[in-house]
Order: C-alpha cells, then sequence, then structure tokens
C-alpha cells in the first residue's frame, strides 16, 4: 500500500466538516423555512458540544506542553488549534448570513423577528409588562467594576456585557466608565411571541427584549450612553474524577459534574460590534489566554436555541411529522413475548413505533412467570417510560439489574438522579467496569415456563429513550434465540466480575474481541477476493477514526474488495485514492433524521454475514467500552439490513460524498431522484400492505 501524507483526514477538522453538513440543510431552500433555523440551532449546539470536549483535550495536550502528532494524525496539536479557530470563523460567517438570508424569507411569510430599535407603540405596553412580570424577577445582574473577584460565568450561558459612559468625570476630566452583566435567563423561552397584528406574526429575542429594558434596569444610574453587547465561554467538560476511596461511585461523578462549572474556559465568543475598552476589561478580567479559541461574531450567541424556534401554528413550514408504523407481523396486542419465541422481529426506529420496547418491559414486569430483568442504560427520556416499568416489576416481586452508564457525556446528572431513584425502588444497579464506559444498549429477560428456564431479550444500536427514538434511526433486534441470549447473560456477569473475560461464539463484544472479529472478516473478504470470488464490505455508522480499522479498509481495497462506506459523522478514511483506497466509497446522510444505526455486512462469497452494533469503528469504541454486535441470522430481517443500507447508498438529494477535499459536495446522478429517508418510510410502509 502506497504510504502518503495525507493517509488520513484528521479527526476534529471531519467533525468540523460534519457540522458543515449540518450547516448546508439550513442553507438549504427545499428544506422548510423553520426546518432550516432548527438546523442552525443544531450547528451551534454541536459546535458547543465540540469546543467542550475536542477542543478542550487538544488544548490540554498543548497545555501540557506535548505535540500530540501520535494522537492527532501527525499534526502538532498547536497548528490543530489555530486550523479550528480559523475554520470555525468561517463557518459562523457562514452561518450569520444564512440566518440572514432565512429571517427575509420569513418576512414573506408573515414573521417578523424584530429588535429593540423596531418595536412600535402597540408592542410597547406587552413587552413592559412582560419584562416586569417574568424577566425581572429572573434576572441575574451584576455591576463589575467594584468586585474583587470577577465572578463565575456559566458554561454556554449567554451574558450582555453591558457598559454605561457615565456623566461624571475622572480627576483627568475623562467619563467614568461602568460595566455590568447580565445573565440571560436559561427558564424564558429565548423567542417571545409578541401579539399578533392582523396575519403578521411578531417574535422578539429575549435578549432584544432586556436591551429594551435597559433604562429600568440601571435606572439608578444617570449616564449619557448605554450599550449591551452579547459574550459567552465554553468550558473544558472532561471529567476528573478522583480517587478517594472513601466516595461512592455515585459521589465522585457528582463532584466530577460539579468540577465542571468551574473548569478552564477553552473558547470565548463576543459580539464583533462591541467597544474595545470593554472587550479588553472582560477579557483580563475573565483570564481568557492565548490558547483559547476567541472567536468575534454577531449580535446574537447560544444559536443552539434556535431549535427551539415556534411553530407559531405553521405546518406548512415544518416536515410533516411521520406516523411511525407497526413492525409486520408482530403485533403489541396479545403477548409480545409469544411472538418473539416464534421468530425474530426488526424495529427500525424512527419509521417503526418505539412502543415495542416499552410493551416488552411492561409485560415482562407484569407476567408472573418472569424471573429476572437485566438491562444497560445509557442515556434515559425525561420522565422515562423504561425506568417506570422497571420500577412497576420491581414491585411485582422481580429481580432487577440495571447497569447504568454514570459517565454518559452531558447526561451525568440525570443518571445520577435515576440511579438514585432506581436504587431507593430495590433495583440492583451496577456502575460498570473500572476503565471502561459501559456503551453496549442489551436486555436480557428470564421466564419460567414449562420447559425450564427461557430466555428472551433485545439488542438495539441506540439508547432506549422515547424522546431520541422520534428523530435518531436505530435498529433494535427482539430474539428468543437461545445461544445469542446466554451470551448476553454473559455480558452482564462481565459487568460484576470484570476479572472474568468471557468467550463469544456469537456476539462481538469489546473491548476484548471488536477489533479482532472485524478484521478477521475483512480478511475473509481479502481471500475471498484474491481466490476470485465475490467479495464486498458495506458498513454504516457514525464515525470510523480508528486508524488500524482504516488501514484494513485500505488493504481490503488494494485486494480487489469493493468497499462501501455510510458514515454520517467523522471519516478519517480517505476514499478513492489510486493504490490506496480506489475500491472504497464513502458517503454521508444528513436528512430530517439523525442516522445512528451501525450496521456491519460482509460478502461472505454469496452468503452475507450481518452485524447490528452499538459500536462505531472508533478508538474508544474497540478499546475502551464495552459493546455488543449481534449477528441476524433470520433471512427476512438480513434482507431488510440488506435493503436499507442499499435504500441510503442510491440516496442523491442527501448524500455528501467523501473526499480529500473535505467539500461535502452532494452525490448526484442519472439515476430517478432518491432521498433515502422517506423512501425508508415507504419501504416499510408497502412491507406492510404486502
Amino acid at each position: 500500500m502506497i504510504k502518503t501524507k495525507n493517509q488520513y483526514i484528521n479527526r476534529e477538522i471531519s467533525w468540523l466538516s460534519f457540522n458543515a453538513r449540518v450547516l448546508q440543510e439550513s442553507a438549504d431552500v427545499k428544506v422548510p423555512l423553520i426546518e432550516r433555523l432548527r438546523f442552525l440551532g443544531i450547528f451551534s449546539n454541536n459546535l458547543d458540544e465540540f469546543f467542550k470536549v475536542r477542543y478542550a483535550t487538544v488544548k490540554r495536550i498543548v497545555d501540557a506542553g506535548k505535540t500530540g502528532k501520535s494522537v492527532l494524525g501527525g499534526e502538532k496539536a498547536k497548528d490543530l488549534l489555530e486550523e479550528i479557530t480559523t475554520i470555525v470563523i468561517k463557518q459562523q460567517t457562514r452561518s450569520l448570513k444564512i440566518l440572514g438570508d432565512i429571517e427575509k424569507e420569513l418576512e414573506t411569510e408573515n414573521i417578523f423577528i424584530i429588535n429593540e430599535k423596531e418595536v412600535n407603540k402597540n408592542q410597547e405596553a406587552f413587552i413592559k409588562t412582560y419584562f416586569t412580570e417574568k424577566v425581572s424577577p429572573r434576572l441575574m445582574t451584576i455591576v463589575l467594576n467594584d468586585l474583587r473577584e470577577f465572578p463565575l460565568l456559566k458554561d454556554t450561558a449567554a451574558y450582555l456585557a453591558i457598559k454605561m459612559v457615565l456623566n461624571n468625570v475622572d480627576e483627568n476630566g475623562i467619563p467614568e466608565n461602568k460595566y455590568a452583566l447580565i445573565e440571560i435567563p436559561k427558564e424564558i423561552e429565548r423567542f417571545v411571541e409578541l401579539p399578533k397584528e392582523g396575519d403578521k406574526n411578531y417574535i422578539i429575542l429575549l435578549d432584544d427584549l432586556i436591551r429594551y429594558s435597559l433604562r429600568h434596569i440601571f435606572n439608578m444610574f444617570t449616564y449619557k450612553s448605554i450599550s449591551a453587547h452579547m459574550i459567552k465561554i465554553t468550558r473544558d467538560a472532561e471529567l476528573d474524577i478522583d480517587n478517594d476511596l472513601s466516595k461512592s461511585f455515585i459521589e465522585k461523578i457528582s463532584s466530577s459534574v460539579e468540577h465542571r462549572k468551574i473548569s478552564d474556559p477553552v473558547r470565548f465568543v463576543y459580539d464583533k460590534r462591541i467597544a474595545k475598552d470593554t472587550l479588553a476589561f472582560l477579557m483580563e478580567k475573565m483570564g481568557i489566554e492565548e490558547t483559547d479559541s476567541i472567536i468575534p461574531g454577531g449580535i446574537y450567541h447560544n444559536r443552539r436555541d434556535y431549535m427551539k424556534f415556534p411553530s407559531l401554528g405553521r405546518k406548512d413550514l415544518m416536515y410533516e411529522k411521520i406516523t411511525p408504523l407497526p413492525v409486520k407481523d408482530f403485533s403489541l396486542e396479545g403477548s409480545i413475548l409469544e411472538r418473539i419465541a416464534e421468530k425474530d422481529h426488526l424495529q427500525y426506529t424512527p419509521y417503526h413505533t418505539f412502543s415495542y420496547i416499552t410493551k416488552f418491559l411492561r409485560e415482562a414486569a407484569l407476567d408472573p412467570q418472569v424471573r429476572t430483568i437485566k438491562l444497560t442504560v445509557y442515556r434515559l427520556a425525561s420522565n422515562s417510560q423504561v425506568v417506570s416499568s422497571l420500577i412497576n416489576a420491581v414491585k411485582n416481586g422481580k429481580q432487577v439489574t440495571v447497569q447504568i452508564e454514570l459517565q454518559a457525556r452531558f447526561d451525568e446528572q440525570a443518571n445520577i438522579e435515576y440511579a438514585e431513584l432506581l436504587q431507593a425502588e430495590g433495583v440492583k444497579l451496577i456502575f460498570g467496569v473500572p476503565g471502561l464506559k459501559v456503551h453496549s444498549k442489551i436486555c436480557v429477560i428470564e421466564r419460567e415456563e414449562s420447559e425450564g428456564l427461557k430466555r428472551y431479550g433485545f439488542i438495539s444500536t441506540g439508547n432506549f429513550n422515547e424522546s431520541t427514538a422520534k428523530i435518531y434511526t436505530d435498529y433494535t433486534l427482539f430474539t428468543a434465540h437461545s445461544s445469542i441470549l446466554k451470551e448476553l447473560n454473559k455480558v452482564f456477569d462481565f459487568f460484576e466480575t470484570s476479572y472474568k473475560i468471557n468467550k463469544y461464539k456469537h456476539l462481538i463484544v469489546s473491548p476484548h474481541y471488536t477489533k479482532n472479529a472485524f478484521r478477521a472478516l475483512i480478511d475473509q473478504e481479502i481471500e475471498n477476493a484474491k481466490a476470485g470470488k465475490e467479495a464486498f464490505i458495506k458498513l454504516k455508522m457514525n464515525s470510523l477514526t480508528s486508524y488500524k480499522m482504516v488501514d484494513k479498509l485500505y488493504e481490503a481495497s488494494n485486494a480487489g474488495v469493493k468497499v462501501q462506506l455510510i458514515i454520517r459523522g467523522i471519516c478519517c478514511l480517505i476514499p478513492g485514492v489510486k493504490g490506496m483506497s480506489e475500491n472504497i466509497k464513502a458517503i454521508s446522510v444528513v436528512d430530517k433524521f439523525l442516522e445512528h444505526t451501525r450496521v456491519f455486512i460482509f460478502g461472505n462469497d454469496g452468503d452475507p454475514k450481518i452485524y447490528i452494533s452499538s459500536a462505531d469503528w472508533m478508538t474508544r469504541n474497540l478499546d475502551f467500552r464495552v459493546e455488543v454486535g449481534c449477528p441476524i441470522y433470520d433471512e427476512d430481517i438480513k434482507k431488510q439490513l440488506l435493503d436499507t443500507f442499499d435504500i441510503s447508498w442510491n440516496d442523491n438529494l442527501k448524500a455528501r460524498i467523501f473526499s480529500v477535499k473535505q467539500d461535502n459536495a452532494y452525490r448526484k446522478d442519472n439515476m430517478p431522484e432518491l432521498r433515502s429517508q422517506f423512501a425508508l418510510y415507504n419501504y416499510y410502509k408497502e412491507k406492510l400492505n404486502n
């Protein structure tokens, strides 16, 4: 294989390229107008998380005085920080242009987003009342000049930096400046709907409503002028877990989450119109360093709030909601366990209803013959039906064991609260394996039947979360396959006795087997190609960052194996390079739903081997997490997975092509237009009708 300087795409740069695809959705005039605003919110939210985690990690390398070349694909950490900042500034500039375009189009739909200078007489009374009753009681305002210590700014909270030029002057005759900060309250909707005028809708951002009310907030000062410009910081979100043996694991995680509030800042974003003296004052007081990403932005920050832009009753400006379908021949009426005993079933949310998971757990909770329920938890919905079913099961005398991952990024606090609730109700909790996150999505129950103890269960590519199941695409296999479920039980045994490494004939389990198992499957395709047999690999996942797996795919390509990759997010592999990857093609689909399925298909000389899994091909998933991949044995389900992969692969409206250019070019061909997410819904709809 030819070794080139550009053998890999840097992980962080590839992630920014993914977020640029999200930004493309906000610019796409074929996407409904309000949905475009929401994609802008997703873009902004993604960027916040990127700085909290990935930028912060690279910054730690720099702060430690290291280059990081070995873990950053050959790029120096300091150079990478500068490159990231340059790319982000360009993306932010483009996002502001897109936002301006969308706002103009909204006006053609009689939706007007006004600022504090555009408030008319009819709106004044409403704004004054709204401010007095709802905003003012929640407003945190801090005058800065005389404080010994600068206040601790919250991570990604938005602040208005206030500068007042007072009437009085100092001993040199220079007008005195007073500086203050106003925290934008998070508990109030960012977009305030003003009274409708005829058929015209008016919205003012909470920021501008506060700007409009500055004279009421600072009426105790006499000033010549007052200005307000938004700022925000992003803090390092890595958890530093202490080694105090006297603390429980929940206490350690709680302490780490609390410490995150005062962690080092890694990004400072400000309104580029802010006065230079105000900016200098703030940066000095806040201790902003040169290794932090300092980004001049627009008037408004925290544009993640656009994810919640009000619908205003305008269904015509949003995606039409789909009605989730039932799974063919898998009735929710009667006993779901009886249906599973007959054959395996595949649920593909959001095209299928999530109700099969909740129905399974509810039935298990009530069935007198069910003895035990074991489940892994990574992210749960608020007011989770899954948790309710588990508590119900305990109250009905079942032995319930839950492995809950307290280090699920940004869900730590929610999982701590669920852990405490489950523990109080009598659920047996397992807090994972030292040094490993548990990312597997599995459930197994044991039921006493006439022939003896029988197991039922499910394995998924995504979280057991009824909220995200409406927007994330995920496969869940329901099965009574005795060998698979016996091995699932071994995974739960590993959680409790992590020193004991089990062997598996069916499941592919991280951290001990996943990498080698998939490498062996690739090797088989290489052998088949060399023997002149049919050889192909079709992979669909969220991210591909493991250089060892990338190299293995390069090896397969050079042996003549045809490789098709559908990667939603980061892809460090460069396809289509002669002598390195000429037999590899790779696309990314970004559309209405978030692509989250992971499926791995190997040609196997005409008898495909197919696996679904919770694992991406990232070093963390392969080596530092407990993940479960499950083989598909049912022929009908195998056909479904082959069909659904091909539907996604043939997308020529929302598929972007991966290349060394990282330009996110849309795939164009001469085939009839195919938008895969809509086609997949129709595929399952037709299956019901046939």
